[in-house]
C-alpha cells in the first residue's frame, strides 16, 4: 500500500486532483455569474461535464512528459537532485498558469465575452501600453493577479516538494513498463478521443452563444489553443472546409456586384470610374475607436453624441453599416486597403502584408497626394506603424509628435490635442495647394476612458466610464467640425466620420450581428444631405471615397462604390466573431464556425432575433466563397498594390 500511495506518480495524482478542483469550482463560479445564459440552453451538466472532460486532457498535455520522466529518473544522487528541482518547478510553474489565467478570465469576459484567447497574447508585446492602461483602469484587477501569483507559487513549491520528497522509487526492471502505460494513459488523456482527431473546442460546444461554449473549457487551453491556431491562422479552409480557387474567384466576384472586372494577376484587380468628374478633392477618414450604433442617439443608441447626430443629419449617413471585425485594426484593416475579414489576424500585423500590400494611402501617394496617419498614441501599437509606411503613408504623427498636449492618458493624447493636430496639418497643406489624405484615428473612448476634465457634463456619475469617454469623444469631434467648416480646407475635402467597431462584442449568438452596427457618415461641401438605409459593410467606403474625390481607381478591393445604384438582393455586410464568420444579406445570415456545420438564419433588423432557415446551396456556397477569401488571398499574393 506504502509503494502505491509514495509512488512516483503520488505528485502527479496530487496535482491533478487539486487542479481539478480549482478548475471546476472556477467554472461553477463563471457558470453562476452567467446563470441566465447558461440556463436560457439548459446547459449546465454539458458545462460541468464536459469541462471536467477538458481539464482533464488540459492536465494530461501538462504533465505527460513529467510524469514519465519521474518514474524513470531516480530520486536520489546528482540527478535526482537536479531532477527533483525540474519536477518542483515544472509543477509550480504549472499550478501558477492554471490559476493565473482563471484569475484573469472575469475581467477578459467583462470586455470581450469570451475566455482568454489570441489577444490576451496579441496585447502583451506592447507592455507600456497595457500596463500603464491596467495601472489606471485596473488597480484591483492587477493586485488580484499579484496575489493570486505569489499564493500559487507559494502553495505549489511548498506542497510539491513535500510531493516530492516522499516518492519511493520502482524497481529498474518495472520502471519501462509503467513509463508505458503511464504515457499510453496521458496520450489518450489528452486527445480524449479515439477518433480521427483529438479534443477541440468544437468537440464541446453544443450552445448558439459562444461564452457559454467558452465555460466547458478552461482558461490556460483557450490560450494555447489559441496560440497553437495562430500559427495555421492564415488558411482559413482548415476552419471553414475547402473550396476551389476558381470557384472562390468567381464568387467574389460574382457577389461583389462589380462589372469593371480587368485582366490581371489579381483577381479581382477592377477599374472604378470616379463619381466626381469635377476637380480632385482632398480625403479625410476620423476613425471612432469603438463606437457602437448603440451609443449613439440618431440610431436609437444613448443621447450620448449631439454632435455626431447633428452631423448624420447634415451628411450622406448609413443607417446599417457594420464593421467586419472586433478590433481596430480590423477596422484600420477595412477603411485603408478594403481587405474583407478573416480568421487570421488583420493584414495590418502579418508579415507578408508589411510592404506592397495594396492601400488607398499608396494609390493617392502616386496621384500627387500627401499621406498622413495621425494619432495620438504610440505609432508602434498593433504595428500601425510599421504597415502604414511600408504601404503608401508618407508621414505618422504620434504621441511624441505632440509637445505640449492639453491632456495625456494611458492611450496617448487627448481627442482634443489629436483634432487640433490634425486642422493645423490641414491647414497648413490646403495653403501650399498640396493635395491630402490623412486617417485620423481618435483613442479618448479606450479603457480606462481618461479625458480632461470640465469639457462635458458626464452621463455617469462616475467619471471615466464609457459612456463619459463617449461624450468627450463627441465633444471633442464638434470643436474640429466647427474649425473645420470656418477653414480653407472644408470646400475641397470628403470627410467620413466611421466606427472601427463597436465596444465589446458581446452576445449570445455565434455572430451578434448587432455589436456589429457602427455609425458612417460622409460630409463636405457638396455632399448632399442622404440617410441610406442600404445594409452596407465599412470595406465599402474605401472605394466609395475614392469615387467621390474624383480618384478613377484601379485597385483589388471587392468593396462596393456606393455612389452606383445597388440592389436589394445585392446588399451585403461581412463580419469576423474571433473565430466565427458571418455573411448578412437583406434575407439571410450565413455563419461558419471552426469544426461546426454551417448555420444559416433569417436575421431580423428590427428585434435583432434569429430565426433558422434552410437556404439554397448557392447562397451558402457564395458567403463560404467570401469567408475563404481573405485568407485565399493573403496567401496567394492576390492583393498587392498594381505598380512598384
Amino acid at each position: 500500500m506504502k509503494k502505491i500511495t509514495q509512488g512516483p506518480m503520488r505528485p502527479i495524482i496530487m496535482f491533478s486532483l487539486f487542479a481539478l478542483s480549482f478548475l471546476s469550482l472556477s467554472r461553477i463560479a463563471l457558470s453562476i455569474w452567467h446563470f441566465e445564459r447558461v440556463s436560457d440552453v439548459q446547459g449546465w451538466w454539458h458545462v460541468l461535464i464536459q469541462g471536467i472532460r477538458v481539464d482533464v486532457a488540459t492536465l494530461c498535455w501538462l504533465l505527460i512528459l513529467p510524469a514519465m520522466l519521474s518514474v524513470l529518473l531516480p530520486t536520489n544522487g546528482t540527478l535526482g537532485r537536479i531532477w527533483r528541482w525540474l519536477f518542483r518547478s515544472w509543477l509550480t510553474i504549472g499550478l501558477w498558469i492554471l490559476v493565473y489565467m482563471e484569475v484573469s478570465t472575469p475581467p477578459f469576459i467583462i470586455e470581450y465575452d469570451l475566455r482568454p484567447n489570441r489577444m490576451f497574447v496579441e496585447y502583451l508585446v506592447y507592455p507600456k501600453e497595457v500596463f500603464g492602461m491596467l495601472w489606471v483602469g485596473y488597480k484591483f484587477e492587477l493586485l488580484l493577479g499579484a496575489i493570486a501569483t505569489l499564493l500559487s507559487i507559494w502553495f505549489g513549491w511548498k506542497w510539491s516538494g513535500r510531493w516530492i520528497d516522499e516518492i519511493t522509487p520502482v524497481t529498474w526492471r518495472w520502471r519501462p513498463i509503467i513509463a508505458l502505460i503511464v504515457v499510453a494513459t496521458g496520450v489518450l488523456g489528452a486527445r480524449s478521443t479515439l477518433g480521427h482527431r483529438p479534443l477541440n473546442p468544437a468537440y464541446v460546444s453544443f450552445a448558439p452563444d459562444p461564452l457559454v461554449n467558452e465555460l466547458v473549457l478552461n482558461s490556460s487551453y483557450s490560450l494555447f489553443f489559441a496560440i497553437d491556431n495562430m500559427r495555421k491562422e492564415q488558411n482559413a479552409m482548415k476552419f471553414y472546409g475547402e473550396m476551389s480557387e476558381q470557384k472562390v474567384i468567381y464568387l467574389v466576384r460574382k457577389s461583389s456586384a462589380k462589372d469593371g472586372f480587368i485582366e490581371s494577376t489579381l483577381p479581382t484587380m477592377n477599374e472604378n470610374p470616379a463619381f466626381n468628374k469635377g476637380t480632385r478633392k482632398n480625403l479625410v477618414i476620423l476613425l471612432q475607436e469603438s463606437l457602437g450604433a448603440r451609443f449613439v442617439g440618431k440610431l436609437g443608441g444613448l443621447p450620448l453624441t449631439p454632435n455626431l447626430d447633428k452631423l448624420l443629419v447634415e451628411g450622406w449617413s448609413f443607417t446599417q453599416m457594420y464593421a467586419t471585425g472586433t478590433r481596430s485594426v480590423r477596422g484600420i484593416e477595412a477603411m485603408t486597403t478594403g481587405f474583407p475579414p478573416s480568421p487570421s489576424r488583420a493584414v495590418v500585423k502579418l508579415t507578408k502584408s508589411q510592404t506592397r500590400f495594396f492601400t488607398i494611402a499608396d494609390l493617392l501617394g502616386k496621384r500627387g497626394y500627401e499621406t498622413q496617419f495621425i494619432y495620438g498614441g504610440e505609432g508602434h501599437f498593433d504595428n500601425m506603424k510599421s504597415f502604414f509606411l511600408g504601404n503608401g503613408f508618407q508621414k505618422i504623427f504620434e504621441e511624441k509628435d505632440y509637445p505640449e498636449p492639453l491632456f495625456k492618458g494611458s492611450w496617448g493624447v487627448s481627442d482634443e490635442d489629436l483634432y487640433n493636430k490634425a486642422h493645423d496639418e490641414f491647414t497648413r497643406l490646403s495653403s501650399e495647394d498640396q493635395p491630402f489624405f490623412s486617417l485620423v484615428f481618435t483613442s479618448s473612448n479606450h479603457s480606462p476612458f481618461e479625458y480632461p476634465t470640465g469639457k462635458i457634463n458626464p452621463y455617469d456619475d462616475v467619471a471615466n466610464t464609457r459612456n463619459n469617454a463617449i461624450k468627450y469623444a463627441d465633444y471633442a469631434l464638434g470643436q474640429f467640425l466647427a474649425k473645420a467648416k470656418d477653414s480653407n480646407y472644408w470646400d475641397n475635402t470628403v470627410f467620413i466620420v466611421i466606427a472601427d467597431h463597436d465596444a465589446r462584442a458581446t452576445g449570445s449568438h455565434l455572430v451578434p450581428v448587432d455589436r456589429f452596427h457602427i455609425p458612417a457618415v460622409i460630409f463636405g461641401k457638396g455632399i448632399a444631405p442622404r440617410e441610406d438605409d442600404r445594409l452596407a459593410s465599412n470595406i465599402d467606403m474605401p472605394p466609395t471615397l475614392l469615387s467621390l474625390i474624383g480618384v478613377n481607381a484601379v485597385s483589388p478591393m471587392i468593396g462596393r462604390d456606393m455612389t452606383k445604384p445597388l440592389g436589394r438582393a445585392q446588399e451585403r455586410a461581412m463580419m469576423q466573431f474571433d473565430k466565427n464568420y458571418g455573411y448578412l444579406t437583406r434575407d439571410s445570415f450565413v455563419v461558419f464556425s471552426p469544426g461546426e456545420k454551417v448555420a444559416t438564419y433569417h436575421y431580423n433588423f428590427n428585434d435583432n432575433s434569429y430565426e433558422p432557415v434552410q437556404l439554397r446551396q448557392e447562397d451558402i456556397d457564395t458567403a463560404k466563397a467570401n469567408a475563404l477569401f481573405g485568407s485565399m488571398a493573403y496567401q496567394n499574393d492576390w492583393y498587392q498594390t498594381n505598380s512598384p
